[in-house]
């Protein structure tokens, strides 16, 4: 990563700010794009602390000429683009049936067309050099979707099978920018403190949930490692493998306990202000308000980075007793 040049949509709170100064722990040069100025400046600061070299660029995801302007600011500033983290969201919880369509378009416009646009400014400088990685942030809901958030499911859904189709696009034509993409659990972001929810209650990740720190981790060792694809904790890893072999099961396992595993005990604010058109200030941090619940190690992320050791240590073992029979 050491004078790398990072981007990070998203960047000023939540998984995206983790990302950003994780980064800079390795000394990379990371532009932090995000809509909110304010968030952005703070975010900056931790990214210089942390040794590395920061760019705030103010832009709204979903406007892709405001991408692309970023993009050629970035270049200009920082140097050629060599990773780009597209992680950008934003949602509306609560039934289907009760949203706006203005409520889900803009969800969509956000949480699915960012990464559309983000894509493309990054493969429009990519490309003609053929390298570079584009890191698609994703969820465990990219595969298995959950009630009360049909939206975010929708996008993350879209967002696997978008990345699936400009991946194959690319190895036809032999260009050798690499798309990958880590799929995520729970996890304690401001998120359920600035998100809008037509939900009776407040909004929780649902247990168990990981502090940001381990999705930073993933998402940094994704880009520095050739892999397609990684899944990031147990509960992840279920969801994923379990849809494909009984998709039913975790239909009614779901419409049994999804609404109660998103909700809190205590009443929803009304009138509160959330950040699904504008920014909402005074919330851009790392973490939520879910610390004392957030597990910061992933057994199983550890384990599926040392997947390839593992995987030689077993063969070599088993090596190892067939020789040994034949004694």
């Amino acid at each position: 990563m050491r004078n790398r040049v990072i981007v990070v949509t998203g960047a000023s709170a939540g998984i995206g700010r983790a990302t950003a100064i994780e980064c800079a722990r390795r000394g990379a040069r990371v532009a932090l794009l995000a809509r909110q100025s304010a968030g952005l400046s703070a975010a900056a600061a931790e990214v210089e602390r942390a040794g590395g070299r920061a760019l705030a660029v103010a832009v709204d995801v979903a406007d892709e000429d405001a991408v692309e302007a970023a993009a050629e600011r970035v270049e200009r500033e920082l140097g050629e683009i060599d990773v780009w983290v597209n992680n950008a969201m934003a949602t509306v919880f609560g039934r289907f049936v009760d949203l706006r369509p203005e409520e889900f378009r803009r969800a969509t416009e956000v949480t699915y067309h960012g990464f559309v646009w983000g894509t493309r400014a990054a493969l429009r400088r990519m490309a003609p050099r053929n390298r570079g990685t584009i890191l698609q942030v994703g969820s465990a809901l990219a595969y298995r979707g959950i009630p009360l958030q049909s939206a975010y499911c929708g996008a993350k859904h879209a967002i696997q099978g978008f990345t699936e189709s400009v991946r194959t696009e690319l190895m036809h034509d032999g260009v050798d920018v690499r798309l990958t993409m880590v799929q995520l659990p729970a996890l304690n972001t401001p998120q359920f403190e600035w998100a809008r929810s037509r939900m009776p209650r407040r909004a929780q990740p649902v247990p168990p949930i990981y502090d940001p720190s381990v999705a930073a981790r993933a998402i940094v060792w994704a880009a520095e490692n050739e892999r397609r694809q990684l899944y990031v904790g147990w509960p992840t890893f279920v969801a994923i493998v379990g849809d494909k072999f009984a998709p039913g099961l975790g239909d009614a396992y779901l419409a049994r306990t999804g609404f109660a595993s998103q909700q809190t005990d205590e009443p929803e604010r009304l009138g509160r202000p959330d950040n699904l058109f504008e920014s909402v200030d005074g919330l851009h941090a790392t973490r939520g308000r879910f610390g004392d619940r957030a597990h910061e190690r992933s057994l199983q992320l550890e384990l599926s980075l040392r997947r390839d050791w593992l995987l030689t240590a077993a063969g070599a073992a088993l090596a190892a007793l067939g020789l040994s029979r034949l004694r």
